[in-house]
């Protein structure tokens, strides 16, 4: 049996650009891409926290160390300059990978930097 678990998450970046004319995906600062091991081309779901929007596109390599968030083409109209975004890439693995399953999770400050990355999220207190 194969399960889709989350790979990967960029959690709470900050949109720097939104470009309408420029061709579809989302711009992702390369720093970032690699410490989420998210693909150049690779589907990505992305969460807006400020509009409730939920979309998927593809990532593409922004400038590196520019701490870039550009989603662009039609998804731009889902998202605006300085908004909050989770971006989510998912994976599928055997019951055998799962014994050494463990996301990526980065995790930003308010300028796109990395701050810590981490690979498990606390259980919510009720």
């Amino acid at each position: 049996m194969q399960r889709t678990l989350l790979k990967s998450k960029l959690h709470r970046v900050r949109v720097t650009a939104s470009e309408l004319e420029y061709e579809g995906s989302c711009a992702i600062d390369e720093i970032l891409l690699e410490a989420a091991d998210i693909r150049e081309y690779e589907r990505i779901e992305i969460y807006n926290v400020n509009n409730g929007e939920r979309f998927a596109t593809y990532a593409i390599r922004g400038q590196r160390g520019s701490g870039m968030i550009s989603v662009n083409g039609a998804a731009a109209r889902k998202a605006a300059v300085g908004d909050i975004l989770i971006i989510a890439t998912y994976s599928q693995y055997s019951e055998m990978e799962l014994t050494q399953f463990k996301p990526t999770l980065v995790y930003v400050d308010e300028r796109n930097r990395i701050k810590r990355i981490g690979n498990q999220i606390a259980s919510q207190a009720a």
